[in-house]
């Protein structure tokens, strides 16, 4: 692959150190183009960027680190979109903070499709991994691209949901796009590397930090046209995500929860504060404006080759809230011994009938 001499430019000044992507815009506003400022003099570039800066811009970028990054460039499915690209999604410009240039890995007709973001809690509870990952399929049969981080739990789901789906899904990652962060998603990051896309802002080799997963979260926003909201608990990184969109004149959607669950707080909170209720599927597209849907589930059916809970096992079900229940709250009920009760929980989950959570309670599915 012979890397245009623009492209070029742009990844030279994208890999100044001390040059952020504020003074990028201001530089490319003043200069109209990367090669320009490349090719300014120091007392012009001094008047926009501090001296520093301009020094570290005249000595060009860390030889190595630019010629990874042109390495990577060389497989076919690995591409730089800037500012001047016109697959530069088109909502992403109209934020405050476009990022000047994005590492993208995947399939580029993904950008142009309309998208919705799903995000939540890392550490969801069952019921809302399968609303995440039927809501996010559903979407995705009905026109959209789903976007999320990628992260553990909600978002794990979502990307699982959109590829199953017609419209695929794209991942924006905290990192730089050679490093599968959390490492355990390695096989979806190659699914969606195959048959959706991956997008970070942050240049090849940054690793997992705290401060980026903040700043991405902006993208993931962006880039969408609504934000679902599966789980969250009241302070949390879906939250921050939330108001961005707020910010950026999206909607913001969420899924109710037990009054009882921390994970539903925070939708709470935001359905209190004029976020859409979402029941279905149907709910999302009303709110977008998307024409109606025959039908899509927003549930999965249970997929295990047990046979559906029966007999004594049906006695403690009925028991057993969508809420999460403990084992001592069971027994009370149902009038069991603990053992007796345990057993049935066991058979019951093995069946698919329940989910255990953490904190050794359990819930109806």
């Amino acid at each position: 692959m012979t890397l245009s001499p623009d492209i070029e430019s742009w990844l030279r000044i994208s890999l100044i150190n001390g040059l952020g992507d504020a003074s990028i815009r201001r530089l490319l506003v003043a200069f109209g183009s990367p090669n320009n400022i490349l090719s300014a003099n120091n007392q012009a570039l001094e008047r926009i960027i501090k001296k520093s800066v301009v020094h570290n811009l005249k000595q060009g970028p860390d030889k190595t680190k630019l010629n990874n990054t042109l390495k990577w460039l060389e497989n076919p499915t690995n591409s730089i979109i800037t500012l001047a690209d016109p697959d530069y999604p088109s909502l992403l410009l109209n934020i405050p903070d476009p990022p000047p240039l994005l590492y993208f890995k995947g399939q580029r007709k993904l950008l142009s499709s309309p998208k919705l973001a799903i995000i939540g809690s890392r550490n969801a509870t069952p019921k809302g991994i399968s609303n995440a990952e039927s809501f996010a399929e559903a979407a995705s049969n009905a026109g959209f691209c789903i976007i999320s981080g990628m992260a553990s739990g909600i978002d794990t789901a979502a990307h699982h949901g959109g590829l199953q789906g017609t419209s695929s899904s794209i991942a924006v990652v905290g990192t730089g796009l050679d490093i599968v962060y959390p490492s355990r998603n390695h096989d979806l990051a190659h699914k969606l590397a195959n048959n959706g896309a991956l997008i970070s802002e942050f240049s090849l080799g940054t690793p997992a930090i705290g401060r980026n997963f903040p700043r991405r979260n902006r993208i993931i926003s962006g880039m969408s046209q609504g934000c679902l909201i599966v789980e969250a608990a009241l302070r949390s990184g879906s939250l921050i995500t939330a108001r961005q969109a707020l910010e950026q004149g999206r909607e913001v959607l969420a899924i109710p929860g037990s009054i009882h669950s921390p994970l539903a707080k925070g939708c709470h909170a935001l359905i209190k504060q004029g976020a859409k209720l979402v029941e279905n599927i149907q709910d999302v597209l009303d709110e977008l404006s998307y024409p109606p849907i025959i039908s899509m589930p927003t549930t999965h059916k249970i997929k295990n080759d047990n046979t559906p809970a029966s007999g004594e096992n049906l006695l403690l079900l009925k028991y057993i809230d969508y809420d999460s229940t403990d084992i001592d709250t069971l027994c009370i009920r149902s009038g069991l011994t603990v053992e007796a009760v345990s057993a049935m929980l066991l058979t019951l989950e093995l069946d698919g009938a329940i989910a255990s959570v953490p904190g050794g309670y359990y819930q109806r599915i």
